[in-house]
């Protein structure tokens, strides 16, 4: 009898889960919108919050100055975000304060070995924050010493009373995997917070996820793409990108915005070079380190993108760091 049950209750998972996996196949989707990055502010100065947020797989790898490249520059936004991948066995809560000493604090932090989140806000901002909460959903990968733990870390809060959730997220890697990416997204946003979350309190106004994606570019060989690449021509190469496509079949990020991606593949370099590929590999390369963000009602909050850019100095991975920088203004009439 027990053993009927066990198996009764694996078959009922199954279903449960190919039930959430395909439920997007029977409603309507939106897919990413491609949002257009302005320069200048359209608040004039005067958003209620400006938020910078990083992603950066490391590589296992770390060098201060790296950090102090990636961050030291955002002294003006009110929250930095910075979502890291394959993060080495150091400190780095503390390299990152000690980056940013001057103006900002650590507000919060999810870790899940070697992946991980940290949020900083200015050094007066202990009062704006409320209801902070840290949650983490593995899907698998060895974090160990390979350090290449696959899943999400997400942190939840109030900053000036705009509900935020930003998540930070290593996906399965290789072109193939399309699927299990997509499989691995559907179940981090179904099981972020649900354990303790009520389901009368209202959804975070605004989402930000961000991380290596691993998302890839398909269909073309790897010369052709870096040719395009080396001619400043990559644009032409959004349309075989692989998270481009699975959002405009409703697979994934059904109504998220991202920047145009106007700078290059982020990956795979030679380390300590600017130099795609040489391994016998040779590697397509490939936006897999990605910024996407969400406005729950956008009547009632209004977001405006200033920039999305990859830093093309740091060397010291075989990731190039993303960066986006996303002001917000809330509608007060509404």
């Amino acid at each position: 009898m027990g053993n009927w049950n066990t198996t009764c209750a694996c078959k009922r998972s199954k279903l449960m889960r190919k039930q959430m996996d395909s439920m997007n196949h029977n409603t309507h989707h939106e897919g990413i919108r491609t949002v257009k990055v302005n320069k200048v502010c359209d608040f004039s100065g005067n958003s209620d919050l400006c938020i910078c947020a990083v992603t950066w797989n490391m590589n296992g790898q770390v060098v201060y100055e790296d950090l102090v490249e990636l961050v030291g520059s955002n002294s003006k936004s009110d929250l930095l975000v910075v979502g890291l991948q394959e993060v080495p066995r150091k400190n780095i809560a503390r390299l990152l304060e000690t980056a940013l000493v001057d103006t900002h604090v650590l507000l919060g932090e999810a870790i899940m070995q070697s992946l991980q989140l940290y949020v900083f806000g200015p050094r007066n901002s202990g009062l704006s924050i409320k209801e902070l909460k840290v949650d983490k959903h593995s899907v698998g990968g060895c974090g160990g010493l390979i350090r290449r733990k696959k899943g999400a870390v997400a942190i939840r809060m109030s900053y000036n009373g705009i509900q935020m959730m930003f998540i930070s997220c290593h996906l399965s890697a290789h072109a193939r995997n399309v699927e299990e990416r997509n499989s691995q997204c559907r179940h981090i946003s179904h099981n972020l917070f649900s354990k303790h979350m009520n389901p009368y309190s209202r959804p975070a106004q605004v989402t930000v996820w961000l991380g290596d994606l691993n998302y890839r570019i398909q269909g073309i060989e790897t010369h052709p793409v870096r040719n395009l690449i080396q001619k400043n021509l990559h644009k032409f190469l959004t349309g075989k990108d692989q998270l481009l496509q699975e959002a405009e079949r409703g697979q994934v990020f059904d109504g998220y915005c991202e920047g145009t991606l106007t700078f290059k593949p982020t990956y795979k370099y030679d380390v300590g070079s600017s130099d795609y590929d040489t391994s016998y590999k040779v590697r397509v390369p490939s936006w897999t380190d990605r910024i996407l963000f969400k406005i729950q009602d956008m009547e009632e909050i209004r977001a405006s993108l200033h920039s999305y850019e990859s830093v093309d100095d740091i060397h010291s991975s075989d990731h190039k760091p993303v960066k986006a920088h996303l002001c917000l203004k809330v509608n007060e009439q509404a």
